[in-house]
């Protein structure tokens, strides 16, 4: 299909979603499906559903339609879900609440509201989100506000639906002059979101407190009508056209709310209670809309701390956007802005780059733990789902609630990006590595004049154990590739120790499978890989039982035992067969000439790197002479 094809296809099912009825007609849909008349908090609740929901155990959820862009934010996205969303659905009183997102900046809280904006105008494209209004309604209300309050508790009791809000002024007028109070002949149509023609999204941004005025929330009368229409209060002499007009049934973002002159937040106290507001010389205006704001945490403790805001702080729920504090999501984050820049079509970026600097992007958001032998390091692996010997998953939990406010403050990925893409235009090199983009990081800490002397200090420190986290990953990811068919020594040696495990706990002897002859578990094959990873001769049993036990979890579960079951014995294998090839790989990545059973090493070995672990030609050179210079230290 060319691209033509396709663009007239898109044009016929826009086409094909057009839908105009009367009220009777548009009763019939209710009936069939009495979802379409749900409030804008139930469609946004619908909509995040529709996108699926996975169930992880121990009460966790992953919502799919947030899971592809913010990345990190689980639980929080999930606190917002169960705790906003859901109930506000439901109708419970917290949708009578406005929704407030608080955290530090290039947090994520407007990639959350623009995800949802952008899901509104998808998913009222679907059946499941379709939506009706009684057309040319300048605020796409809902047609069911034409029967009279006399007659709604018999609609509800006969459709299952239950009618909140009145009429605007402009179809309460169009009711009695065009049709004459005939409700069942009012036209009604389909409506489509769309942010861009003020459909059923809005947003309002503050600006020159002198110069905003409230119409651009409420609308604002057309004095060129006056004349013609005789009063300021004829609906026809008004303009609808606020962004609490254009945004009802569906969602209004408040960018920094608290950046706001007071007299735009106090229009914010009726229509979140109430579900109206005051606009010129009419009665109060129903509007059902989704109402979320975002603001810092500075921004946030002074407003609280004002009395005067009392009234608007009980109707808020403030729901706390942290920056990710896992290394994993975080090098997730940087991969997906890099490659929306089209800059790493241009540039190599070496496997490592982006982890290593997520690695003190995290660290500079943790707060230094109080537990013993547990340093920023050990917590930032910790909260990336790695297990870290001596360290139970209780204690992980511990560690959380040490500093409830943990998030809040640290680099912001604004920086991170500006600093990896400063090292990708720089110098005109075709990769860069690890190691460009730690010095990058420390150049722009260099330039930044906004940071006190102590956290520059703090975060050259951080930048330092970044670069010790990736020497270690630089050496394992050579050594493995040295050592030839990595998983199959890994698991010969496994499958070596546990059969020599399972004989000397069980107090029985091997039988070689050549010769048939029965002897002793090797004890020094045992205890050359026990003491890869510090387990002394009095723990050498504890472990060794440790082992068999979690063999048998894994059996009763239907679950193979690999050599990276258990992370202390896997650490333990990788060491250990390293060890045994230290001095070749040290050998043959530092000679400066070398011979040519070391050149047909190293060339296999760059292959590996480039085959298996994504590097190009140039940035496995590089890896192998910066290891070379690591292992003669």
């Amino acid at each position: 299909m060319t691209f033509l094809e396709k663009l007239l296809t898109y044009r016929d099912k826009e086409n094909d979603l057009f839908w105009e009825g009367s009220f009777l007609d548009y009763l019939q849909l209710v009936r069939e499906n009495p979802r379409i008349a749900g409030t804008a908090h139930e469609l946004v609740y619908r909509m995040i559903e529709a996108a699926g929901i996975t169930e992880l155990g121990d009460g966790r959820r992953e919502y799919a339609f947030f899971s592809g862009t913010l990345f990190g934010l689980e639980d929080s996205i999930q606190l917002l879900v169960e705790e906003y969303f859901r109930p506000s659905a439901q109708r419970l009183d917290v949708r009578k609440r406005l929704l407030l997102l608080m955290g530090p900046v290039s947090g994520g809280k407007s990639t959350l509201v623009t995800l949802l904006k952008n899901g509104l105008e998808s998913f009222t494209r679907t059946p499941e989100g379709a939506l009706y209004a009684i057309k040319d309604c300048p605020m796409q209300e809902e047609p069911l506000h034409l029967i009279p309050r006399e007659l709604r508790e018999e609609f509800r009791k006969e459709y299952g639906v239950h009618i909140e809000g009145d009429l605007c002024p402009v179809c309460r007028m169009r009711l009695e002059s065009e049709y004459g109070g005939r409700i069942e002949d009012m036209p009604v149509v389909r409506v489509l979101f769309s942010e861009s023609d003020r459909t059923g999204i809005g947003t309002f941004a503050p600006s020159d407190p002198k110069s905003q005025d409230i119409a651009d929330l409420t609308g604002s009368i057309d004095f060129s009508t006056i004349t013609r229409y005789g009063s300021e209060s004829d609906p026809r002499a008004y303009r609808f056209d606020g962004e609490l007009n254009k945004a009802n049934r569906g969602l209004m973002e408040f960018q920094e709310i608290l950046k706001c002159d007071e007299k735009f937040l106090w229009n914010l106290l009726s229509l979140t209670q109430e579900g109206n507001f005051k606009a010129g010389r009419f009665a109060l205006i129903s509007a059902d809309e989704l109402i979320i704001a975002h603001t810092n945490e500075t921004e946030y403790r002074a407003f609280i701390s004002n009395k005067k805001n009392e009234a608007l702080h009980s109707r808020m729920i403030v729901m706390r956007i942290p920056y990710n504090l896992k290394a994993s999501q975080e090098e997730r984050i940087y991969r997906k802005l890099v490659d929306a820049s089209g800059l790493n079509n241009q540039v190599h970026l070496a496997p490592g780059a982006l982890w290593t600097a997520s690695v003190f992007t995290v660290m500079s958001r943790l707060k230094e733990p109080r537990k013993p032998g547990i340093d920023l390091v050990k917590k930032m692996y910790l909260y990336d789902g790695v297990e870290v010997d001596g360290v139970k998953k209780g204690d992980v939990d511990e560690l959380r609630r040490e500093h409830p406010d943990e998030g809040m403050s640290g680099v912001d990925p604004r920086y991170v990006i500006n600093r990896i893409s400063s090292a990708l235009i720089k110098g005109g090199k075709s990769c860069i590595n690890a190691l460009d983009v730690l010095r990058s990081l420390k150049e722009g800490l260099d330039q930044h004049p906004s940071i006190s002397k102590e956290e520059r200090e703090r975060l050259m420190n951080l930048i330092t154990q970044a670069r010790k986290e990736y020497d270690h990953k630089a050496k394992t990811e050579v050594q493995r590739a040295f050592v030839y068919s990595f998983e199959e020594s890994a698991h010969t040696m496994l499958n070596n120790y546990l059969d020599n495990v399972e004989a000397y706990c069980s107090g029985h002897k091997i039988k070689d499978p050549i010769t048939s002859e029965e002897h002793d578990p090797d004890e020094k094959l045992m205890r050359s890989i026990e003491e890869q990873i510090g387990v002394t001769e009095n723990q050498k049993r504890a472990f060794r039982e440790e082992i068999l036990i979690k063999i048998s979890s894994f059996a009763r579960r239907g679950r193979q035992f690999e050599y990276t079951s258990h992370e202390p014995l896997k650490d333990a294998i990788e060491k250990k067969l390293f060890a045994d090839l230290k001095d070749v790989i040290k050998i043959t990545t530092s000679t400066i000439n070398p011979d040519e059973s070391q050149l047909k090493r190293m060339n296999e070995v760059s292959r590996r790197l480039i085959d298996h672990h994504g590097y190009c030609a140039t940035c496995a050179n590089e890896l192998m002479k910066y290891v070379g210079s690591l292992l003669n230290r």
